[in-house]
């Protein structure tokens, strides 16, 4: 899975395969693995007008 950078000041690069969302965030190399997060979810984040508000009430804690 490619990680592709976004502007954002939470969140450093997503990447998304189909079924797992990884995530990047600024205060960290490490990458976080969402699995089971459906096509929709991944686009409503990129489409959020901030990535790491929709990542903290939709993704965080949902999809581990």
């Amino acid at each position: 899975m490619s990680l592709i950078p976004v502007n954002s000041s939470a969140i450093r690069a997503v990447g998304y395969d189909g079924y797992t969302l990884a995530i990047v965030f600024t205060t960290s190399d490490q990458v976080y693995m969402h699995p089971g997060v459906p096509a929709w979810g991944y686009q409503a984040l990129m489409a959020a007008p901030s990535l790491g508000a929709y990542y903290n009430q939709h993704i965080r804690g949902r999809y581990k």
